[in-house]
């Protein structure tokens, strides 16, 4: 007769029958048809996401408390959300994932707990949040209590923001007041086929407004990279997604305490770029890639773009100079002349103030003709979200370097980090044109009385009963306009009269910029500044 099994060994197969259960998740079939969609499970992303074996499950057993509706009897250990943390790069971070095989991957009182209490850990140990959503919302039958479970969440997202980095990824739904906790995290990735995010449905809407738009159309991926700006980064599916969050963590700190971290390069910090002397067109009116000047400029010739299809007329992203994470914002020439427009000034104040959160420099690079002129941008409130970008530099104390590489006009001027709101270095190229407006546009106000003055001078010498016919007035004032924008051109717009008042700490060969700002950023290693003691300032949201 066989000896019966000692008690510990009963308990420890009691323990591994019950992981199997939560690893299980909602079964087979559910996982196969998941997959059959192009998504990964919860338990895959997880382990793609994290150094490998590093991932420590939390609250694996937890299950929900709802008796009604059938409830009681449909108990699935983990209530469907995997929590924990592990590494990435060998640097903490706390995770959490839907599993939509379970209950859709809804939300309950008891799962809400479980990423309350990661949160909660994450911020008292200064280590990233991650996201990892793939949910139908809401569970309807715990009603309130559901609400309240976001609520939660809610709170916890407001509370760490500016704290530790949050990151969202949306690999499925995301729906109704779900899509709040990834709008208040710092970054949110979405992949072109299996996410999008609404609070409204295509249902609902076809209803209220008697508009037939398909998910895809209404929030998918490419949705809210392009057109609404939720997204930051568009995926091609679940391993580009967890591929692209692991290479963005590689230019964060773990909290607003540390700094970034730094990456060994063989970059020359004093290399110079012989190309970047010849790379600004000869003619003001002739566009250029900002791009092109970043990646002769930075470590490597690598930008790592947020919001790449998003307000393309400014670009930011992260890049390193001299190994050290810096944060870039630049006028992109190639798209809209590079003016400020409502969605530029709103994408590049939210990453101005993430940097500043996170002690990361700004690197400014500033080719603006001025604000987009409109009704569209006017009623749009282009001053209110023009303010938006202003406030955001003047705000931040990090280390803040800006180069100006031709047009600096207007308002735009001094938004784009200009020397009047704090920022530390403030180069120019000799292409450099700092003025209130164009020259074109400035001479016709300046000069507009001289110019009908010469027109009368030239019609008070012409022979009794001949005039100028329309085609010789115009040519009369084009030569007469040309000679002017020249002038004011020589006059004012160009680098050496902010320059002579200190607006301008150098004007510098363009092949010599990275040797500039490197120096700079050692230098500026040290800085410390900070704002006048406040609750908090009352930025013009």
């Amino acid at each position: 007769m066989a000896p019966s099994p000692a008690p510990h060994q009963i308990k420890l197969a009691e323990l591994a029958a019950r992981h199997a259960i939560a690893d299980e998740g909602g079964g087979t079939e559910r996982r196969t048809r998941e997959r059959a969609s192009g998504k990964l499970s919860a338990r895959e992303r997880i382990d793609l996401l994290l150094d490998e074996g590093t991932f420590e499950e939390t609250d694996k057993f937890v299950t929900h408390r709802a008796t009604d509706f059938g409830m009681a009897a449909q108990r699935v250990p983990g209530d469907g959300f995997i929590t924990g943390y592990g590494r990435i790069h060998g640097r903490v971070v706390f995770v959490f994932a839907q599993d939509f095989t379970v209950f859709g991957g809804s939300l309950s009182e008891a799962n809400a707990a479980k990423i309350v209490k990661i949160m909660d850990t994450a911020m008292r140990v200064g280590a990233p949040i991650i996201g990892l959503n793939d949910s139908g919302g809401a569970r309807i039958q715990e009603g309130v209590v559901s609400l309240a479970g976001y609520a939660d969440i809610f709170l916890r997202n407001t509370l760490a923001s500016g704290v530790v980095p949050q990151i969202s990824a949306i690999l499925g739904p995301c729906a109704g007041g779900a899509v709040y906790s990834p709008a208040i995290t710092d970054f949110t990735l979405m992949t072109r086929k299996t996410s999008y995010m609404f609070v409204t449905g295509p249902d609902v809407i076809k209803t209220v407004t008697h508009e037939d738009v398909t998910k895809d159309e209404l929030g998918g991926g490419v949705t809210h990279n392009e057109i609404s700006g939720v997204a930051h980064f568009l995926a091609d599916d679940d391993q580009h997604c967890l591929a692209t969050i692991r290479e963005l963590l590689t230019f964060l700190p773990s909290n607003n305490l540390d700094d970034p971290p730094r990456k060994p390069t063989q970059d020359d910090p004093a290399r110079a770029d012989a190309s970047l002397d010849a790379l600004i067109p000869a003619e003001s009116n002739q566009p250029y890639d900002m791009i092109d000047v970043i990646t002769r400029i930075v470590d490597d010739g690598y930008l790592f773009q947020t919001q790449e299809h998003f307000a393309r007329n400014i670009l930011t992203g992260f890049a390193r100079m001299n190994g050290r994470p810096v944060g870039i914002v630049a006028n992109q020439p190639a798209f809209l002349a590079g003016v400020l427009d409502i969605d530029a000034s709103v994408k590049a104040a939210r990453f101005v103030r993430f940097c500043d959160a996170f002690n990361i420099p700004l690197l400014t690079f500033e080719d603006v003709p001025g604000f987009l002129p409109g009704l569209q941008q006017e009623h749009g409130g282009i001053i209110r979200h023009g303010a938006k970008l202003l406030y955001a530099f003047a705000e931040a104390t990090v280390p803040k370097l800006t180069v100006i590489t031709r047009k600096a006009y207007g308002g735009a001027y001094c938004v784009m980090s200009s020397k009047h709101i704090r920022t530390d270095l403030n180069l120019a190229w000799p292409t450099a044109e700092i003025a209130v407006m164009g020259p074109e546009g400035a001479v016709n106000i300046v000069y507009k009385r001289e110019f009908d003055t010469v027109l009368r001078r030239v019609e008070a010498v012409m022979p009794q009963g001949v005039s100028l016919s329309e085609e010789q007035k115009l040519e009369i004032l084009a030569e007469a306009r040309k000679e002017k924008v020249d002038e004011f051109r020589e006059r004012f717009a160009n680098p050496y009269v902010a320059a002579e008042r200190g607006y301008i700490d150098a004007v510098i060969r363009p092949s010599e910029t990275r040797r500039r700002l490197n120096a700079a950023l050692d230098m500026l290693a040290t800085k410390r500044d900070k704002n006048p003691p406040k609750k908090h300032g009352n930025i013009p949201l």
